[in-house]
Order: structure tokens, then C-alpha cells, then sequence
């Protein structure tokens, strides 16, 4: 049975708390702040393990997204608690996994107005989430459009272009990819061409972690 990549929303409110088992996970702070012991977790941070996770929302609340690799008999972990509102925004089983050891990246991608990233391919799957602005993504075929809070998945082999509204834009995603892109782009242009365009894209990266098969 193939692993499975699932993008998971968390409603906070204040005080509103969190205990998650052991997956590999990203939770990324899109709302206020959210306290795992010493550690404290602002708006627009990232935080990564492959332990339990145990936390809570300070005075205002969260919202967090927290992407995890799953088995997929496993449900959702989530709260019971009525101070937390969790759903799964996305999940994919991963049936093309790139082969050999594993690396865990949780990056941003933020384009100017009208910016675009040229037809390209990534070397493994991921799953996106559109934090600002808006964002076409044209792939197989098909064009689709995606707004604030929208996610959308990428298998990686398959060109994507994407091209940005007419607003600063920007995702938040991660990705599994070959061990050997530590440190590393995982981009690979389609067109000859496009590889010495000046690129409009910027890049932020929150975790570049080895991730052990199950």
C-alpha cells in the first residue's frame, strides 16, 4: 500500500490545543502563534519533526497547515476538543515515489505581479497550498486556477507552467524528492530556452530533512 501525503487544516482558539502522534510532518503557522514546549511557532514559520507533537494556541488563536505522510488506513489525527476544528484540505497516495533514500522539503514560492515559473517538472511529488495572491497552474492538458487556501497536487514528471495574478503571490508546499537534492533545486526546465530566462520566482526554504522509508 502506498504512503499517503495528506495537506491538514487546524482552527485554533486561544488556548486551543494539539496532541499529534508520530508521522513524518511540516506544520506551518498561517495565523497567529502555536507553543510546543520552548518552542513557538509564528505566523508564516514552519516547524518539522518525525515525533509526536504536542502543543496549543497562545491568546488569539491559530491556523495551521500541517502536511503528513501517512499510512492511509490511519485516519486524520485530530482534536476532540471543541477549541480545535480540523479537516483534511488534500490527500494523495503516493504511488511514484523517486527511488533509492528520501528527502523531506518544506519550501515557499512567491512571484511578483503577473510573474510566471516556466514550463518545468519537479524530480517528486507534492502537495501545494496557496497562501497569498492568486495562481494558474496549466498541466496535462488542463488549466486550473487557485485562490487563497486552495491546494492542488503535483506528481512531478508531468510540465507544469504556472503564472500569477495581479497580486503578489505565493504557496507554501512539500515535497519528496531524491536525498541527493539536499541543499539543492529540484526544478528542471522543459524548454532549452527557458533555462537562462531571468526567473521572477523566490524561494524559501523550512525543512531539508532525510526521510526514512516505511
Amino acid at each position: 500500500m502506498h504512503p499517503e501525503l495528506r495537506l491538514i487544516e487546524d482552527f485554533l482558539t486561544d488556548r486551543g490545543a494539539l496532541a499529534l502522534p508520530a508521522v513524518p510532518r511540516m506544520i506551518y503557522a498561517v495565523r497567529g502563534t502555536f507553543a510546543m514546549g520552548d518552542r513557538v511557532l509564528g505566523q508564516g514559520e514552519a516547524f518539522f519533526s518525525d515525533g509526536p507533537i504536542a502543543g496549543h494556541a497562545e491568546e488569539r488563536g491559530a491556523t495551521l497547515w500541517r502536511w503528513e505522510l501517512c499510512d492511509p488506513a490511519e485516519p486524520a489525527a485530530k482534536s476532540t476538543h471543541s477549541s480545535v476544528i480540523t479537516y483534511t484540505k488534500l490527500a494523495v497516495p503516493l504511488a511514484d515515489l523517486p527511488s533509492g533514500e528520501l528527502l523531506w522539503r518544506g519550501d515557499s514560492v512567491a512571484f511578483p505581479p503577473g510573474g510566471c515559473a516556466y514550463l518545468h517538472r519537479h524530480q517528486g511529488p507534492g502537495i501545494r497550498c496557496l497562501v497569498e495572491g492568486s495562481l494558474r497552474i496549466d498541466t496535462a492538458g488542463q488549466s486550473h486556477s487557485y485562490e487563497i487556501g486552495d491546494p492542488w497536487f503535483e506528481s512531478g514528471p508531468d510540465p507544469v507552467f504556472a503564472q500569477a495574478g495581479n497580486r503578489p503571490t505565493r504557496f507554501v508546499r512539500v515535497l519528496i524528492l531524491p536525498r541527493a537534492l539536499i541543499g539543492k533545486s529540484s526544478i528542471q526546465y522543459v524548454n532549452e530556452a527557458d533555462k537562462d530566462k531571468p526567473k521572477t520566482q523566490q524561494y524559501r526554504v523550512y525543512v531539508d530533512a532525510p526521510l526514512m522509508r516505511a
